[in-house]
């Protein structure tokens, strides 16, 4: 795991690489280099994760090629085998970024597909001044470029590309209104209107003459392989998968440890891992008592340590801080983008705290949600469609019901009433608006209420983009096209993008065994009925799990990886709100109509509304504005 950026085209590449590796340090600890040539400058950030020793420092060069590299590439040691074999190469390191460099060499863009694991790189030809960037196939780690007047410049993080003396900074419409429905930002695109985020499954090639060429290197299959109807098959196939990408995933020079939140996918990740390292350290997150109250959060601690005892872990508990005001800002300014989920908070929290313990490297069961239908909003799409089809009576009462619910008691949440009226925001729309509007925080009509004229066209954009995704595969089995939007939309664009970000903050390395390219293949082959049955949800990883784990785990309630951020809102950020989001401020941005966002506020500090994520999100913009617009 590391970062790196890349300059060509400006009088001061050396200069903006310098600066990369300033900005980016926390990406890479152990080693900052910067190499140029009369046509480019790369900056590179290393965490040394596999060959500790400096032959595997980078840019590493090899021949005519030099190569920047963030990330892991599992089957690295199967590819060197092929390399020696097939093409006599002889390696200088024992690292898996020179297999990286040599499978280009010897096959091209060709070899992009053979690599397992998470990656971006860019590769430079010394002799002809061809670059080629790109990102691996699900885009765990990130890769932002831009063009400014002659230049083009590349970067593991946004903020680098910023300090760019010219950089535009105009917003990008479309990103902005994107993370105020969702809380991310949706698409390859970035919070700047001529910034971009490399599309997942592609590369890009440039050279001296300037030509620019994006190409797409692999596409999800749904038609890929048997799709059987065997149940113990297909839990026998899948079980060998995961089996193997966690072995896979445990493949270090330093030792592996793994998140453990007490539910179904980290134990079972954690209960795997431990059979390739018997020493296995886990991490918790906890919340205070009051937060917990408030929230209705999860006993996820007493779970975790169940699990520990049972099966002799080395586990850590650790518990969320009030100091949510200090922490908030900073990350904002760490996340490059608005993201108004509180699990980033969580992800520094435990990997800053790993960190203090030596470790480097973190499983996490990310993943697993997405591909086997494990998140609430998927089961309330389907149910949304059983619903719609009792009589109109029925129907309207159950609407007339959720509109009296509280959504707090005194100070306690009332988790009913938020359930209640979020289901029916969305209960009588089509499939696809439907599952929309299940993870979005604005009805499209809200949304084009929430901001000003400029940005209301974006509304419509993104109704269109989401209708694109989920109709573009699965015609016919609706849990797998809601599996395949979440690929697309919800894992991209939050879940990788936060963890990524939050982990490195803290010089961590986060890796996701779910997130891998035979495991996701093998569950998207799986027919949505052995996805959830007799309403249960994750019905087949469950039966797989139940080979490794108790069931008082595999069957616990689902419980969300979040943050008392209720309690928040209404207590230890208060007054943050009141000034941040106060008339003055918000009318001189120029995007928000204060009057929605006032009345947005009264509703949940009455407990007539959830809004506390809206809320949340509109303090991360503004404190975004403040530090990448007005620095």
């Amino acid at each position: 795991m590391c970062g790196f950026a890349g300059f060509t085209g400006f009088k001061n590449n050396a200069e903006l690489a310098a600066m990369a590796n300033r900005i980016q340090q926390h990406r890479g600890p152990d080693n900052q280099s910067v190499w140029s040539d009369d046509f480019i400058s790369l900056a590179h950030q290393r965490l040394s994760i596999i060959d500790l020793s400096e032959r595997s420092n980078q840019p590493l060069h090899k021949g005519d090629y030099a190569i920047v590299f963030n990330g892991e590439i599992y089957n690295y040691v199967e590819l060197k085998e092929k390399l020696i074999k097939e093409k006599q190469v002889a390696f200088d390191t024992t690292g898996d970024t020179e297999v990286a460099l040599e499978m280009f060499i010897n096959y091209g863009v060709a070899s992009f597909d053979q690599l397992g694991g998470m990656f971006a790189f860019a590769i430079y030809n010394k002799v002809t001044h061809d670059l080629i960037i790109a990102r691996d196939h699900f885009g765990i780690k990130p890769l932002f470029y831009t063009f400014i007047e002659s230049g083009f410049a590349f970067s593991s993080e946004l903020k680098t590309l910023v300090r760019i003396p010219g950089f535009n900074k105009s917003l990008n419409k479309k990103a902005l209104v994107s993370c105020l429905n969702y809380l991310w930002v949706s698409g390859n695109e970035s919070m700047f209107a001529n910034c971009f985020k490399l599309p997942a499954a592609h590369y890009i090639s440039y050279n001296g003459s300037r030509e620019f060429k994006m190409v797409k290197y692999w596409e999800l299959e749904e038609s890929a392989g048997t799709k059987s109807s065997d149940e113990n098959r297909i839990v026998q196939e899948l079980s060998e998968t995961i089996q193997e990408s966690i072995t896979r995933h445990m493949v270090a020079d330093v030792p592996v440890s793994s998140f453990l939140s007490g539910g179904l996918d980290s134990s079972l990740i954690s209960v795997l891992a431990k059979r390739s390292n018997p020493n296995l350290s886990t991490y918790t997150i906890s919340t205070i008592g009051r937060d917990k109250q408030v929230e209705k959060m999860p006993d996820d601690e007493k779970y975790a340590q169940l699990l520990a005892d049972e099966f002799k872990l080395d586990h850590h508990v650790i518990e969320i801080s009030s100091d949510i005001i200090k922490m908030l800002p900073e990350m904002v300014k760490t996340l490059d983008e608005p993201i108004g989920d509180p699990a980033a908070i969580n992800t520094f929290i435990i990997c800053r705290a790993a960190r203090e313990r030596g470790v480097k490297v973190l499983l996490s069961g990310m993943g697993a949600d997405e591909i086997f239908f494990g998140y609430r909003r998927q089961k309330a799409t389907l149910l949304s469609m059983k619903f719609n089809r009792l009589p109109l009576f029925v129907r309207k009462s159950g609407q007339i019901i959720a509109d009296m619910l509280p959504v707090k008691i005194g100070n306690k949440g009332f988790r009913f009433g938020r359930w209640a009226k979020r289901f029916f925001s969305f209960v009588s729309l089509p499939p696809s608006q439907t599952y929309m509007r299940s993870y979005s925080y604005y009805s499209p009509d809200q949304l084009q209420n929430l901001v000003t004229t400029p940005y209301k066209e974006a509304v419509n954009l993104l109704v269109q983009e989401h209708d694109d995704i989920f109709n573009s595969k699965y015609q016919g089995d609706i849990v797998n096209q809601m599996c395949n939007t979440d690929l697309s939309m919800f894992m991209l664009g939050l879940n990788l993008t936060y963890t990524d970000r939050a982990s490195m903050a803290a010089s961590v390395e986060v890796r996701v065994p779910f997130i891998d390219k035979k495991v996701i293949e093998k569950a998207m082959q799986i027919p949505g009925k052995f996805k959830i049955y007799k309403n249960q949800s994750k019905y087949i990883l469950k039966k797989v799990a139940e080979s490794f784990l108790p069931k008082s785990i595999i069957y616990r309630p689902k419980a969300a990886f979040g943050a008392p951020i209720r309690s928040w809102i209404s207590s230890d950020l208060k007054a943050m709100v009141d000034d941040l989001l106060s008339k003055e401020n918000i009318e001189k941005r120029g995007v928000l109509n204060y009057n929605v966002v006032q009345k947005l506020i009264e509703n949940d500090r009455k407990g007539l509304e959830d809004n506390a994520y809206q809320i949340y999100q509109l303090l991360t913009v503004e404190l975004w504005f403040r530090e990448y617009l007005d620095k």
